[in-house]
């Protein structure tokens, strides 16, 4: 069992950049163990990918609409996912969710383990 507890989000003007922290607990290796990924949902509408990084070799993906602005890594050292958020746009605000688990994929029904979710507002 992986319990995951978001950190970081907050109201913002567009061009500002964010943090997002997802910190994993129940097992000393959650974060290498596991897949992970950052979804958003914005009020109305469906749950959104916006990036993973893989277990084993670390690769990442990201929606094209947050590409060359967002970067996703995992810090082993402090079992934390971490999303840097740059150039944010009133477009990306919605509610950010981490998730973990054994594949990374872009369906939110491939992860296990899922956070609580933090706000990000980005205001024009």
């Amino acid at each position: 069992q992986v319990q995951l507890v978001e950190s970081g989000g907050g109201w913002v003007q567009a061009g500002d950049s964010l943090r997002l922290s997802c910190t994993a607990s129940g097992r000393a290796d959650s974060i290498r163990g596991y897949a992970m990924a950052y979804f958003r949902q914005a009020p109305g509408k469906e749950r959104e990918f916006v990036s993973f990084v893989s277990r084993n070799d670390y690769s990442t993906d990201y929606l094209d609409a947050v590409r060359g602005r967002f970067t996703i890594s995992k810090d082993i050292v402090k079992n934390t996912l971490n999303l840097e958020m740059t150039s944010l746009k009133p477009e990306d605000t919605a509610v950010y969710y981490c998730a973990a688990g054994n594949i990374a994929t872009r369906i939110p029904g491939g992860y296990n383990y899922w956070g609580q979710g933090t706000q990000v507002t980005v205001s024009s």
